[in-house]
């Protein structure tokens, strides 16, 4: 069973987010919060596995919690939930440890799968936001076709989180070639670090499932 705390300024918010998440059978609801110093309270009290929050709370900025719980050391998850299309925004999210970020004219569907991908330790972008904060970051010319197989695997495993070490495990190749894999895929894909990397991995891999969700 995961735990998850709502955190928004809009009571009817939460009401609806009560009414579609209760439906879930594995997914619990341990509390609502309209403010920081109310969401910081209950995540005290509660430990909740999951805290669902917009950014704007009001005249507060609900990332602040963020930044309270990485601090405290405390293992609650992140996903925002927000109306807010910016590049900055999403940008801020991310560099906060937010572990997901989905608009508030989401499907339902889409914010469950979110929350449940979230539960399983990934992470999970809308990916209309996640492509455009790319084309901020980036070359508008990506080379995709050009990778090979094997750079498809690291630049995969780039987008699970994992360490060159761990992808070096995983593919059964040196940590060498793991270096040698992530420069290349930087080179042809126009990326500035391993970090843009991966989250053009997350968003064509979000993209792929939210396809196969979505033809069941």
């Amino acid at each position: 069973m995961l735990s998850v705390l709502l955190v928004d300024d809009h009571p009817l918010v939460r009401q609806g987010l009560k009414a579609v998440l209760s439906l879930e059978p594995d997914l619990a609801i341990v509390g609502e919060a309209g403010s920081i110093e109310g969401a910081w309270s209950l995540i005290q009290a509660q430990r909740p596995d999951l805290i669902l929050l917009d950014i704007r709370l009001d005249q507060e900025n609900g990332l602040t919690i963020l930044d309270r719980c990485q601090n405290e050391h405390l293992a609650s998850k992140f996903l925002v939930l927000t109306s807010s299309t910016t590049a900055s925004d999403f940008e801020s999210a991310r560099a906060s440890g937010a572990s997901g970020y989905v608009l508030k004219d989401a499907l339902p569907e889409e914010l469950v799968f979110a929350i449940r991908l979230i539960g399983q330790g990934r992470k999970y972008y809308d990916p209309k936001i996640l492509d455009q904060w790319l084309e901020t970051q980036r070359h508008p010319d990506l080379e995709v076709d050009s990778l090979s197989e094997r750079e498809w695997d690291v630049l995969s495993a780039l987008g699970e989180g994992l360490s060159n070490r761990e992808i070096a495990e995983k593919l059964y190749i040196s940590i060498f070639t793991v270096k040698k894999h992530v420069s290349q895929i930087l080179a042809k894909l126009s990326l500035a670090d391993r970090t843009q990397a991966a989250l053009y991995a997350l968003s064509r891999q979000m993209d792929n499932q939210m396809d196969v969700t979505s033809k069941h």
